[in-house]
């Protein structure tokens, strides 16, 4: 039944020429009962011409309307009483009504007012019949008005399901790309952190092969390491893309501040020594702040390796505030300039101010003044608690007491504690001081 309706609704010709057969079927009357003043010829052609508007009444609705009135005026002067063609004026003033303006539908409800008058005093004299002709006009251009309102509410509400519709899809397209621009963050600082441990590595073994064996061999074993934990950082991010159901996804917990000892001993374990300061009120970080945290000081030590040149040395430094966190990442390496084309087009540093402005940070880089590199970021924190609890047990913080000499991070806090592969200079005191 519906597939009919829909065929209907997209033949409106068709539908229209049956409504037409209707009104010459009634004007059929006018024939059998006509005045012999009247010729049959001039009655089957003024019917005719009154069922032909009807067919055309939905492409053409004023002039189908035009026309019937036209034939109608001829039908007062010609014809002794009315006929059942005349309702084709009541269809086209519904036409008009349903399809064209108000201004103009209530101009063609007058005009048809203004023939019924006429009609009355032509046809029908006897008083109190005027309202059989005033009545079908009124309620044909009621229905008319009431279907066009119904129509243009319809087609508002489509209008509003579509706009829905492509807002849901634009929607989808900017989450799909943030998500696109965090995984790329995320394989950028897992690819460039243990890949160049693993450059590093590699060259550290390759030097000491003949001279020194086992060096050589605990080199190896360190590129195996590393390159197993790249594999396994990489499975727990691309897990869900690979997976149907985010459910059967191999999940794993995202890096914070815990896991920087492991961190710094892996930088110190690639020939970079690496000192860690801990200033003001230690206490722990909302996930996404931890996670920026740590990736922030890997880029940073990554860049460090990579650009600093043979003998550099890095420090780290966590400030707790009461309401922000400074990371501030420097080293004593040669001057460089900000990566452009042989870092990946500086997307390291673009990840880093990505990350820092999503928690309503700042980060800033560029050389020291007495040579070398500095990265300082800060990320907005909640307010401090009353009692500040401990980060976890892979990087004990010392007492939660406000303090503004260095707090080591454990063992890890020492200078160099892994040697490194290659000649390094001695490292230099930690920072204490404010960026």
């Amino acid at each position: 039944m519906r597939s009919v309706y829909g065929w209907l609704r997209g033949h409106p010709l068709v539908v229209d020429s049956l409504l037409a057969l209707v009104v010459v079927f009634l004007g059929i009357s006018a024939v059998g009962h006509r005045d012999a003043k009247v010729p049959v010829a001039l009655t089957v052609v003024l019917l005719v011409a009154m069922a032909i508007p009807v067919a055309l009444r939905r492409l053409y609705p004023v002039w189908a309307f035009a026309a019937v009135l036209l034939v109608g005026g001829l039908e007062l002067f010609t014809l002794p009483k009315p006929s059942g063609a005349d309702l084709a004026v009541i269809i086209l003033l519904y036409t008009v009504a349903a399809y064209r303006p108000r201004r103009v539908s209530l101009a063609a409800l007058a005009v048809c007012l203004a023939g019924s008058v006429v009609a009355v005093l032509l046809w029908v004299p006897a008083p109190g019949l005027d309202s059989v002709y005033t009545g079908p006009a009124l309620l044909a251009w009621l229905l008319g008005d009431s279907m066009q309102w119904r129509r243009g509410y319809y087609r508002g509400l489509e209008e509003r399901a579509a706009r829905a519709e492509r807002e849901r899809d634009a929607q989808a397209q900017i989450a799909a790309a943030a998500e696109r621009a965090r995984i790329a963050r995320e394989l950028h600082d897992v690819v460039a952190h243990n890949v160049s441990v693993m450059v590093v590595q590699a060259d550290g073994a390759a030097f000491a092969l003949d001279s020194s064996p086992a060096r050589a061999r605990e080199a190896l074993t360190a590129i195996s390491r590393t390159g197993r934990q790249a594999l396994a950082e990489m499975r727990s991010l691309l897990g869900v893309l690979r997976s149907v159901d985010e459910s059967d996804a191999e999940l794993a917990p995202q890096p914070g501040v815990e896991q920087l000892a492991g961190l710094l001993e892996q930088a110190r374990a690639a020939g970079l020594p690496v000192s860690f300061t801990i200033e003001g009120v230690p206490r722990p970080l909302p996930p996404g702040s931890a996670l920026a945290a740590y990736r922030i000081v890997q880029e940073s030590l990554t860049n460090a390796r990579k650009h600093g040149g043979p003998a550099v040395t890095a420090a780290v430094t966590l400030r707790f505030c009461e309401d922000q966190l400074v990371i501030k990442v420097t080293d004593d390496g040669r001057a460089r300039a900000v990566p452009a084309d042989g870092d990946g087009l500086g997307h390291g540093l673009i990840g880093m101010r990505e990350r820092v402005e999503v928690h309503g940070g700042t980060v800033t880089a560029g050389p020291r003044p007495g040579g070398g590199w500095r990265v300082t970021a800060t990320l907005r924190l909640p307010a401090a608690a009353a009692s500040a609890a401990p980060l976890g047990p892979a990087a004990p913080l010392g007492p939660a007491a406000p303090v503004q000499s260095a707090a080591p991070l454990g063992s890890a806090a020492s200078v160099g504690s892994a040697a490194p592969l290659g000649p390094a200079a001695p490292p230099p005191p930690a920072e204490s001081g404010a960026a």
